[in-house]
């Protein structure tokens, strides 16, 4: 038995969260290992729609959570989000939720931080949520963020938030900002402690366990490949890493424990924010695509860009990333086109070239070179098999697959967690 890695190869929203959901039936503990609260992942099941940011996806199924310490945490966010899901009825509590006690934690000066910095930088903002996740990570490689287990010791907090609040007001005070007191964030983390705490523990020790006595482990990765801070498109990514290999080190396992790598990705691109989108599209077809998929972004609400699959960056995800296996999601979004692209390269400066430069300069100069294909008028709008789907759309996902160098392992066909097709099963490889 295997253990799995879920993992998105394009600039995210490629559906993970149904995916994880369908796959957590087959997992005994599905994990968290980076990011914070602006990852999105909406689950739908039957007339519950569930939006989760932190908590991991299995909870729906009932299956033990984890959060590790590759994720940075925002305690009231995450408390938040515990009332919301409990009182859709789902159960969260330290039997089902475990937290690692090594978790950095976003706190108000992170979010202000964040903020002031992204209004600051004018025309050259790079698309934060300004949620404080960034200013948190570099809190951590500072080594002066707090942590969840410090909480528990008031002298450590007290020292702790000196250097902090010494590093934050000298900036928002720089940037024309309200600074903060010691006292405020003494009292805003009080108030969050009591409930916050008993969810932490030792979450590499109780993995090891679990890896020890056969358990299966589902790891769920936020946000995507093309938004990892090294691989992605820097500065327009994420503050974390996103690829496969960050399971390991997110969560306290040895590398061993990551198993199949599955990676996620969309029948065309969506991208939220800003940032370079050589397939983007901003014709009557993109707002389509925009329009049938729903594309909003789970957190923020903001309308995503849409474009024609971009078959080179995902070729660069599923290598990086230690990509497996790919789940294509979203099919169905292209029925009724008369015609569909992929993206089988870039012009640069009148060359065209087959991988994506790692220059900002460069990125934003790139023009796509479209391979096209024949659509399908037939519905594949809730295909449980390959014989309900049309024979135009079989020869898109074959030529995907050839262009990526990886197989398609598992079809999503709605947002309907049964309505999908399995080639391969991950946990069986």
């Amino acid at each position: 038995m295997s253990n799995v890695t879920v993992i998105g190869t394009q600039w995210g929203d490629e559906g993970k969260g149904k995916i994880v959901d369908w796959l957590a039936s087959r997992a005994d503990i599905v994990v968290r290992f980076q990011g914070g609260h602006n990852a999105g992942h909406t689950l739908v099941v039957g007339d519950q729609v569930y939006k989760l940011s932190l908590l991991p996806s299995g909870l729906v199924r009932g299956k033990t959570g984890v959060i590790g310490n590759g994720v940075v945490v925002d305690p009231e966010a995450l408390l938040a989000e515990i009332d919301r899901v409990s009182a859709q009825g789902l159960v969260v509590n330290p039997e089902t939720l475990w937290v690692a006690d090594n978790v950095p934690l976003i706190l108000p000066l992170h979010v202000a931080t964040d903020r002031a910095r992204e209004a600051a930088r004018g025309d050259r903002k790079i698309g934060t949520t300004g949620r404080g996740i960034g200013p948190a990570y570099e809190d951590k490689v500072a080594r002066r963020a707090i942590r969840l287990c410090d909480l528990s010791e008031p002298e450590t907090l007290d020292w702790k938030l000196d250097e902090l609040l010494l590093h934050h007001n000298t900036l928002l005070a720089g940037l024309g900002a309200p600074t903060f007191t010691k006292q405020e964030i003494l009292d805003h983390l009080a108030k969050l402690a009591p409930r916050v705490l008993p969810f932490a523990c030792s979450v590499w020790e109780r993995l090891d366990e679990a890896r020890r006595s056969g358990r299966r482990i589902l790891f769920e990765g936020a946000q995507a490949v093309m938004l990892d801070v090294d691989h992605g498109t820097y500065p327009f990514v994420t503050s974390s890493n996103t690829v496969a290999a960050v399971a390991a080190s997110g969560s306290g396992v040895g590398p061993g424990t990551v198993g199949f790598v599955l990676g996620i990705a969309k029948a065309y691109t969506t991208r939220v924010g800003e940032g370079p989108f050589p397939s983007e599209l901003f014709d009557q077809v993109g707002q389509d695509l925009g329009e049938r998929g729903r594309e909003f972004g789970t957190v923020t609400g903001r309308a995503r860009r849409c474009g024609w699959f971009d078959a080179v960056l995902v070729r660069r995800a599923a290598r990086v990333g230690g990509v497996s296996g790919i789940a294509l999601t979203k099919l169905d979004v292209l029925d009724g086109f008369e015609e569909v692209k992929i993206c089988v390269g870039y012009e640069l400066d009148g060359k065209v070239i087959t991988s994506f430069p790692s220059s900002p300069a460069a990125q934003a100069r790139l023009k796509p070179v479209l391979e096209s294909m024949p659509g399908w008028q037939e519905t594949t709008f809730g295909a449980r098999s390959w014989a309900d789907l049309p024979a135009a759309a079989i020869k898109y996902i074959r030529r995907i697959e050839e262009l990526i160098e990886a197989p398609v392992t598992l079809l999503s066909t709605s947002p309907e967690r049964d309505d999908t097709i399995l080639m391969r099963d991950p946990f069986e490889d």
